[in-house]
C-alpha cells in the first residue's frame, strides 16, 4: 500500500529535541539532527564511543541515566532509540500525551513520526518513505542522489548573481576508479561547462557529461607528448573569463605532485576564483587496493612519499637519498618506473637487499597488476614483468605483508 505519512520539513534549529537511548541507532540519527541545529538532549545510562565524543565536544547534552517520565517536557521532537520495547513504548506514550511527534526506532508503525531515508545534494535535501520498507527507501534515495551527482537527473537549479560556483574548480579525481572521486568533485563535474582533464583522471566520468560540455585534453604522458603547463593555465583562465564554469580534473590529489598549486596561483594572478576539491591520493589508495598498507602497527611508524621525476644524482634533486636510505619505515615512490634502477641503487646504500618491494601498476583499475619483489631483485623482476607507468612503488617491510591465504 501507499505510505500514509505526510512528509514535512521541520525547522529544528535551536529547538529542544530529546533522544532516549545512546546506542548505534542514536549514532546514526544524531549527526543529521546536529547539522540541522537542533538543541539535542540525550538520555541514556550508556552510549557508544562516538556518541560520547559528540557529548564531549559539546554538540549534544548527555543525561547519563535511564529515561523517566517528564523527560519530554518542552520538547519539539523526540526519538525513542533504546533496545527495550517497554521503554520505547513509554516514551511514545508520553510524547502522545504531550503532543510531541516521536520516532520509535524498534517499530516505526507505533510512533507518530518516521525518519525518511535522506541525503543532500547541492542545496537539496532528498527524503524517501516507502511504507515500512527501509531498504527500499535507502535504495531509491541512493539512486536519486547518484543521478543528481552524475547529472542524469536534473536538479532544476538556476544560477544567479549570487551563485557560489567559482570560475575554476580544481578537482582531484582519485587514483583512477571512477567510484573513488569525492561526492563534491562529482557534483561540480556534473555542472561544468568546460572540463580540462589529465590522462590519469578517471576517464569514464567524461562519458557522463552533457553533450554541450567542452572537454580539453591536457594529457601529461610521462616522457612523451605533453601539454605545457602554460597552455593549461591559459586555457583555464581564458575559459573562465569567457563566463564558463571550468573543472580542472586531475588524477589523485592535485596538491601531491600534481602541479595543482601552480594552477591556483596562475588563476589568482588573473583574478579567477578557484575552489579546491582534494582527491584521494594514489600514494596511499593504490597500495591499499593491492593489500599493501603503508603503515602497520609494529612494522612502520613513518611514511615518506617521493617523486621520481628527478634522478637521485641529479643536481636538481631536493631529496636527501642518503638519509632516506637509512630510514626503517615506508617509502612510496611516485612516477619512478623509468628510473627504477637508479632509485633502487640509492636505497641499497642503506637498506638490506631483502627489503620487500611492491609495484602496483594501473592501481584500482581493471588492469591492475601487482609485482612483489625485494630491493636487490626488483629491477630485474620489473623488467621481466614489463612494468609500465603509471605505477606506485612501495619500499619497506609493509610491502612484505600479505593477507593469510
Amino acid at each position: 500500500m501507499d505510505d500514509p505519512h505526510y512528509l514535512s520539513g521541520l525547522d529544528l534549529a535551536g529547538r529542544r529535541v530529546v533522544m532516549i537511548g545512546g546506542g548505534t541507532v542514536a549514532q546514526r540519527r544524531l549527526p543529521r539532527l546536529i547539522s540541522a541545529g537542533a538543541r539535542v538532549e540525550l538520555v541514556s545510562p550508556h552510549t557508544t564511543p562516538s556518541v560520547s565524543a559528540m557529548a564531549g565536544a559539546g554538540e549534544i547534552v548527555w543525561h547519563e541515566r535511564r529515561y523517566t517520565e517528564g523527560d519530554l517536557t518542552d520538547a519539539w521532537y523526540a526519538l525513542a532509540c533504546t533496545n527495550d520495547p517497554e521503554v520505547n513504548a513509554a516514551v511514545c506514550a508520553e510524547a502522545e500525551r504531550a503532543r510531541v511527534f516521536c520516532v520509535r526506532a524498534d517499530d516505526g508503525d507505533l510512533g507518530s513520526a518516521v525518519t525518511p531515508a535522506s541525503g543532500r545534494h547541492g542545496g537539496l535535501l532528498v527524503g524517501v518513505l516507502s511504507g515500512g520498507e527501509p531498504l527500499r527507501s535507502a535504495t531509491v534515495r541512493d539512486s536519486i542522489l547518484d543521478g543528481l551527482r552524475a547529472g542524469t537527473v536534473a536538479d532544476g537549479r538556476v544560477p544567479d548573481a549570487h551563485d557560489d560556483l567559482p570560475g575554476v574548480a580544481l578537482v582531484g579525481g582519485g587514483p583512477g576508479d571512477p567510484e573513488l572521486i569525492t561526492v563534491r568533485g562529482r557534483r561540480l563535474l556534473a555542472r561544468a561547462d568546460v572540463v580540462v582533464a589529465d590522462r590519469l583522471a578517471p576517464r569514464e566520468l567524461l562519458d557522463e557529461l552533457a553533450p554541450h560540455v567542452e572537454i580539453v585534453d591536457a594529457a601529461k604522458i610521462p616522457y612523451g607528448r605533453a601539454a605545457s603547463q602554460d597552455v593549461i593555465n591559459s586555457t583555464l583562465i581564458d575559459r573562465a573569463k569567457a563566463g564558463k564554469f571550468v573543472v580542472r580534473l586531475k588524477g589523485g590529489d592535485p596538491y601531491l605532485f600534481g602541479r595543482g598549486f601552480e594552477e591556483v596561483l596562475a588563476c589568482a594572478e588573473a583574478g579567477i576564483p578557484v575552489t579546491m576539491v582534494p582527491g584521494i591520493t594514489s600514494a596511499f589508495s593504490v597500495p591499499a587496493a593491492a593489500d599493501v598498507p603503508v603503515t602497520h602497527r609494529g612494522v612502520a611508524h613513518e611514511v615518506v612519499v617521493v617523486s621520481g621525476h628527478v634522478a637521485p644524482d641529479d643536481e636538481k634533486s631536493l631529496v636527501d637519498w642518503d638519509q632516506l636510505a637509512k630510514m626503517r619505515g615506508t617509502i612510496v615512490l611516485m612516477m619512478g618506473v623509468e628510473r627504477l634502477p637508479l632509485f633502487a641503487k640509492a636505497l641499497q646504500a642503506g637498506r638490506p637487499g631483502d627489503t620487500p618491494v611492491a609495484i602496483i601498476e594501473d592501481g584500482t583499475m581493471r588492469t591492475q597488476r601487482v609485482l612483489r619483489s625485494t630491493l636487490d631483485k626488483v629491477v630485474e623482476d620489473a623488467a621481466t614483468a614489463g612494468v609500465r607507468p603509471p605505477a606506485v612503488i612501495v619500499f619497506g617491510p609493509v610491502a612484505g605483508l600479505a593477507q593469510p591465504s
